[in-house]
């Protein structure tokens, strides 16, 4: 373990002397913390109102229009309430909702102004918010597939590879097997008989994904199972679970700590490309690939719906593939 530790802190001091690499982590965290965070940053609900005396909190807590004397039938229009000298509100940086059609615009998709700095999608939706509610669903789909299905194929190479025999003969068909599967028209038929949320979309990815880095793992672990260490350790008594976690996985890490931020770049590309042909996230919920989609009907009278979410895409993958080939590089150099 100290071993490791030592190892861990060596590979970190390489990765930061990558300057670009380091910078990049850096933006993907505070990107990664205003997508989990969107609703705190792009809302049509104040996060704190004081009216007449008193003090609501509209984003975290339904108050009925009745509550401040509005004829509204069942949702409150906050922008659209007169404020006394005594009364104030505390807004979010951008005062749309993802699903807020601007019924104030004279056309859609409406060029970027003070009121929709990015412009309005074909339905007069904030593109900016939607971006950021966009990022939030790129996220959560590109992490959650990607520690789903590398469970999935960490555990089974690990058990491949410790076992070996007819266990590893079989386990290593059925991986074939699922590698020949066609994947998108599977894809396609799932999603038009279950309803394609998110969690869905993550399962459903998450069973065609695994495979790749199960045969990493399984090589990983059919290099390390004879070593010293290993013989000791079962000598002494170790099970083939403590083998496993203790002894072989933290020493066969490399596969999943190199091949992660590439596995999650793809995962968005993949995200947005269902969206884009909508075996995604369905409508109204914001996702770039469905603003991709639009692009594709407006890209020469609308063309803020071309690079907003573009440039969004492109950033993103740019970012991760820059910390990707710095973490590849500290695994695979010589370690003093």
């Amino acid at each position: 373990m100290i071993r490791l530790n030592k190892l861990t802190e060596i590979r970190w001091k390489k990765f930061k002397t990558n300057k670009t690499a380091y910078f990049s982590l850096c933006i993907l965290v505070v990107m990664i913390f205003l997508g989990i965070t969107a609703k705190f940053w792009a809302n049509s609900d104040p996060h704190i109102l004081h009216y007449q005396g008193k003090t609501y909190f509209p984003l975290f807590k339904y108050y009925h229009p009745s509550t401040f004397d509005s004829d509204e039938t069942s949702v409150m229009n906050y922008r659209g309430l007169k404020l006394g000298e005594s009364d104030w509100a505390f807004w979010p940086v951008i005062r749309w909702n993802e699903l807020e059609t601007d019924a104030s615009l004279a056309q859609y998709p409406a060029p970027p102004s003070r009121a929709h700095f990015f412009g309005t999608d074909d339905r007069g939706r904030d593109v900016l918010t939607r971006l950021l509610f966009g990022l939030q669903s790129s996220f959560f789909y590109a992490f959650g597939t990607w520690l789903l299905s590398y469970f999935i194929g960490v555990s089974f190479g690990c058990i491949l590879g410790f076992f070996g025999g007819k266990v590893d003969l079989i386990g290593m068909r059925l991986v074939e097997i699922f590698e020949s599967i066609p994947y998108l028209l599977i894809l396609i038929t799932l999603t038009s008989i279950f309803s394609p949320n998110l969690a869905v979309l993550v399962l459903l990815s998450s069973l065609f994904n695994w495979t790749g880095i199960a045969q990493f793992m399984r090589g990983q672990v059919l290099s390390l199972r004879h070593q010293e260490f290993v013989e000791s350790a079962r000598a002494l008594g170790a099970g083939p679970i403590r083998l496993i976690f203790y002894h072989l996985l933290p020493n066969a890490l490399t596969p999943i700590v190199t091949f992660s931020p590439f596995t999650i770049a793809a995962a968005i590309s993949s995200l947005s490309l269902m969206d884009y042909l909508g075996l995604g996230i369905q409508a109204p919920a914001a996702s770039w690939g469905e603003l991709l989609s639009q692009a594709q009907k407006y890209f020469s009278t609308a063309e803020w719906l071309v690079w907003a979410p573009s440039g969004a895409l492109l950033i993103t993958l740019t970012l991760l593939i820059n910390v990707g080939l710095a973490v590849r590089d500290a695994f695979d150099s010589k370690l003093k």
